[in-house]
């Protein structure tokens, strides 16, 4: 069983037991539930911003824990100045996050990606009831049915969709319903990482989606290779949230993205 494969069927048994405490007439009454959602879409093409999405996360299954003491509120504040989206790990076991991180990140006025491992249309509702403005849809996890009725229940919520993808295999789960394209760098199989992945998918994205790189992005000129072919968002992890003070860290890339640019 792979890394992907562990987590998927600990997220069924996770499940299980979560839609017993809460069930979906409980969360649409969430307070959070009913508030006006942000465009990751819009925030992405916003020439003020940078394009990056930069993401809370804890720890990985490929490293470990990354940084055990960050403060949500105040990385993700910082990440909002900047930022075209802010995305948050809310699954425990393998990745440190819960609920609470993304609830604790929703004071910002920025979209808020819920990164999990979505694999049932319950965890679409939690997603609303959390604050989250966009969910993120694994290929790997998920048949094209799935793909395609689980992004169309979030579209009727006022969720965007962002389908990840990994090879050309991938390429039949993309469907109307999803609005943004990922292309992920890293294996989730065997976590490997490679940027040539990105490079290769592009120009097989259908125009009408915008496209997002994700991992393996540590550097301002990889930013620039992979705009310079058509990608829109840029999804950065680890990058941050390795260093002491991820603020300081997205601080100090987005002067060097700036400095570049600038260069251009």
């Amino acid at each position: 069983m792979n890394i992907l494969e562990r987590i998927v069927a600990n997220k069924k048994l996770e499940l299980e037991k979560r839609k017993l405490e809460r069930s979906v007439e409980l969360l649409q009454k969430e307070t959070l539930f009913s508030r006006p959602t942000f465009s990751l879409k819009s925030f992405l093409l916003d020439p003020e911003r940078t394009g990056i999405i930069a993401e809370f996360k804890r720890k990985s299954p490929s490293r470990g824990i990354i940084n055990a003491n960050a403060d949500v509120a105040t990385v993700t504040g910082a990440y909002a100045k900047f930022a075209s989206g802010v995305s948050v790990l809310t699954d425990t076991d393998f990745f440190g996050g819960k609920p609470a991180d993304l609830i604790a990140a929703r004071v910002h006025d920025i979209p808020i990606l819920r990164k999990d491992f979505m694999i049932d249309p319950y965890q679409i509702y939690e997603a609303r009831a959390m604050g989250a403005d966009v969910i993120l849809l694994i290929a790997a996890c998920l048949t094209k049915e799935e793909v395609q009725s689980m992004a169309a229940l979030a579209k009727s919520l006022q969720l965007e969709v962002l389908l990840e993808i990994h090879d050309d295999s991938e390429l039949g789960h993309i469907c109307e319903e999803v609005d943004l394209v990922g292309v992920n760098n890293r294996n989730l199989k065997n976590f490997e990482v490679s940027i040539q992945n990105s490079l290769e998918l592009i120009n097989k994205i259908p125009s009408g989606k915008l496209a997002v790189a994700e991992s393996g992005i540590s550097d301002v000129n990889t930013i620039v290779t992979l705009r310079n072919v058509g990608f829109k968002g840029f999804l950065i992890g680890e990058n941050f949230m390795k260093e002491a003070d991820p603020s300081i860290a997205f601080a100090d890339f987005v002067n060097q993205l700036k400095a570049k640019q600038h260069e251009n």
